[in-house]
């Protein structure tokens, strides 16, 4: 009898050193997320520099980790809750403050301010800190939408626009502008895109539709027919020819096509909508 109490101790015992230890892989897409809040953190380091240049490389580096920590913990099959929390938070520091403050600086002539009137420059900094608070609303409601059984034809589509695509189209002014002024050219539009009011416009804009409930695509559910899959597959070869030959163009241009596919999409939400409505009635 003292042996089985022996033997039944030190089975719990090592089965409790045993569950107080986390495999390697539990941690890598963690980290993954973590790079990608510090690569947030140094864009607004960089735009209150006022090198608004490396500021976007480090969002793109912040978006690319964001679509591989997900990948990453279900290859490794490593999910959990607190990742599922830490890429909450990391998406509104990547997606909502860093760019609210990019676009502040930006649009106000950077840490110095010059040439812009302090009125202008509060007005501004309430439209960034209006389109980071509606980031943080959207990735709140996010959360709490996991919880809720989906509805059938919501399934294509994401409610309002998700934050890495708030991001790159509130961008996309200063992205145009960049390359625009690289090769020197439409100095005319340069000043348009960089004026306070138009950013100011931009952000509310974008701000409102990340919190909105509008219905935008979702690409992880998106099937293509096999009959314009060439041609889908030929637009995609034209879309990496131009990011090669100018990258920052041509992710401007997409940024702002992105804002124009909103009401096409919300037309194809409306015929799916009602096929299921009518199929289930």
């Amino acid at each position: 009898m003292s042996k089985f109490r022996f033997r039944g101790r030190r089975n719990t015992s090592e089965n409790a050193v045993k569950g107080e230890r986390i495999p390697v892989r539990m941690i890598v897409p963690n980290l993954v997320t973590s790079t990608a809040a510090c690569a947030g953190m140094m864009s607004i380091t960089f735009s209150s520099e006022g090198r608004f240049l490396p500021a976007m490389w480090a969002l793109l580096v912040a978006c690319i980790c964001d679509g591989l920590d997900g990948r990453v913990a279900r290859m490794l099959n490593a999910s959990s809750k607190l990742g599922a929390e830490l890429d909450s938070l990391a998406d509104f520091v990547n997606f909502g403050v860093a760019p609210a403050m990019f676009m502040f600086f930006w649009l106000t002539g950077g840490p110095t301010h010059v040439g812009i009137s302090p009125f202008v420059t509060r007005l501004v900094l309430g439209c960034a800190l209006f389109y980071a608070m509606c980031d943080c609303f959207r990735l709140a409601r996010f959360n709490t939408m996991l919880e809720q059984p989906p509805i059938p034809y919501w399934k294509p589509f994401f409610t309002g626009v998700p934050a890495p695509g708030g991001c790159w189209m509130v961008l996309s002014p200063a992205i145009l502008t960049t390359a625009l002024s690289e090769k020197g050219q439409l100095p005319i539009l340069q000043n348009v895109f960089q004026n306070p009011y138009f950013g100011m416009v931009m952000l509310l804009f974008v701000g409102s539709l990340m919190a909105s409930r509008l219905p935008t695509i979702s690409l992880k559910t998106l099937h293509i027919p096999k009959k314009i899959l060439p041609w889908v597959m030929a637009a995609l070869l034209l879309l990496i020819a131009f990011l090669v030959a100018n990258f920052w163009l041509t992710l401007g241009v997409v940024g702002f096509l992105y804002v124009l596919s909103i009401p096409v999409t919300g037309w194809a939400f409306v015929k799916a909508r009602a096929k299921y409505v009518s199929g289930s009635n």
